[in-house]
């Protein structure tokens, strides 16, 4: 088994707290069924910054990244798969970007 991050790329902001929870229920959904996979369920995040040698740029506008989880898996195409079930994947509103762990040793 190998570690994954799972990259959140835009979503939906709920208009109400109905619509808040109903969402959040979908996600706990998700979360229960790939459970013994989750290393660390991440969080959204906030607006970003680059940072480079010539400083820090607010890029203002969208962030690219909206937020992450972290899961074990067997294969990228495993993680994938499990990814494609993600509430806002399966609804249009957003995407994830699979990335594998390369694990360094210091």
């Amino acid at each position: 088994m190998q570690d994954f991050i799972f990259a959140y790329h835009g979503g939906k902001k709920p208009q109400t707290d109905e619509e808040g929870a109903k969402e959040m229920a979908l996600w706990q959904a998700w979360f229960d069924k790939i459970g013994p996979n989750i290393v660390d369920p991440g969080n959204p995040v906030g607006k970003s910054y680059t940072v480079s040698a010539s400083g820090v740029v607010d890029n203002g506008g969208a962030n690219p990244l909206s937020g992450y989880t972290i899961i074990k898996a067997a294969s990228v195409e495993a993680a994938c798969e499990i990814a494609q079930d993600c509430p806002m994947v399966k609804d249009g509103s957003g995407s994830i970007e699979v990335v594998d762990i390369v694990e360094m040793e210091m």
